[in-house]
């Protein structure tokens, strides 16, 4: 877990990543948003700061190795922001909290993401063969290029892939299922393993608002159009209404 504590936040904005990504992505973003919000970025094991962990390999049992961790930054109000396999983390950790009668997040910030209740496609990325998995992740630019074509690191990375490819492709929705706060959606202009339609979808997983925007890049838009996203962000984070749960 990694934070810019702050003494008196308003609120948090606790952050999930994408498949092979850590909190490190998440660690500069305090400098950008406003000074009154304290951003969690969310660890999670096997990778970063938790390298020595054991991978997890579904939804569920990663839902519950989180949920001790977010617990103590759940006092003040907060949003989620997932990217990738991170959005389908934040909108699960949702309906989880909701199960154990905790506080809920404020909104969901939801990016590159499908809506829970789109159907899968395949091939199940977990179970292909290497060749394959590489050749796969090329063509859906499913990883940065500096991490692809990069032997040794790849070597480190798949099994870390492998693992969350798993979580994200053993998922399975339950049909009704909806988020009590707003979602705004996010996704890359020039993403093309992900249908406008299957972003749109958001709307159809929660029982309040919905916005959709799409920045400048392709999967990975949140470095190219990092300043645009953390903009939208910082006033989205602005107007807040008040938490859900008895904070």
């Amino acid at each position: 877990m990694y934070f810019n504590g702050k003494a008196w936040p308003e609120r948090r904005l606790i952050c999930f990543p994408y498949a092979g990504g850590s909190s490190h992505i998440f660690r500069r973003w305090h400098e950008t948003l406003r000074p009154q919000v304290e951003v969690v970025a969310v660890e999670l094991p096997g990778r970063g700061r938790r390298y020595t962990e054991r991978l997890i390999h579904s939804l569920p049992e990663l839902l519950k190795d989180l949920m001790n961790s977010i617990l103590p930054y759940l006092d003040k109000p907060y949003c989620f922001f997932g990217h990738s396999m991170g959005a389908l983390i934040a909108f699960e950790m949702t309906m989880a909290l909701r199960k154990s009668y905790l506080p809920e997040p404020e909104h969901i910030f939801a990016s590159a993401h499908p809506a829970p209740c789109v159907g899968k496609r395949g091939p199940f990325m977990h179970k292909l063969a290497e060749n394959e998995f590489i050749g796969k992740l090329k063509s859906m630019n499913g990883m940065p290029d500096e991490v692809i074509n990069n032997r040794d690191l790849m070597e480190l990375m798949m099994p870390i892939l492998r693992a969350d490819f798993s979580v994200c492709e053993t998922y399975s929705y339950r049909p009704g299922l909806k988020a009590d706060c707003p979602i705004t959606a996010f996704g890359g202009l020039a993403d093309d393993g992900i249908a406008l339609e299957e972003l749109e979808a958001w709307a159809e997983v929660t029982n309040s608002s919905f916005e959709l925007n799409l920045l400048p890049g392709d999967h990975f838009y949140i470095t190219k159009s990092e300043e645009m996203l953390l903009k939208i962000l910082s006033g989205k984070l602005a107007l807040s209404r008040q938490s859900v749960g008895p904070f």
